[in-house]
């Protein structure tokens, strides 16, 4: 089963990892760092190893079966 949130960007663009550690979808910082070293996070249908990619609306990120769509 999986959960989809829609996400509202207070600040455009967001870094993944601080999306991720707002969300609740893990603990830390750091620990979102390396969820996502270790390639478990998808942008956009593309797996990202970019700690600081930049996410602006209309993005979809997807960690853990829960898919979160970026707006503005």
């Amino acid at each position: 089963m999986s959960d989809n949130i829609t996400v509202k960007l207070n600040t455009s663009p967001t870094e993944l990892h601080k999306i991720l550690k707002f969300e609740g979808l893990v603990a830390s910082g750091g620990e979102a760092k390396q969820v996502i070293d270790d390639g478990l996070v998808s942008v956009n249908g593309e797996v990202e190893t970019r700690k600081r990619k930049k996410i602006v609306a209309g993005d979809s990120i997807v960690f853990n079966e829960t898919t979160l769509d970026i707006t503005e």
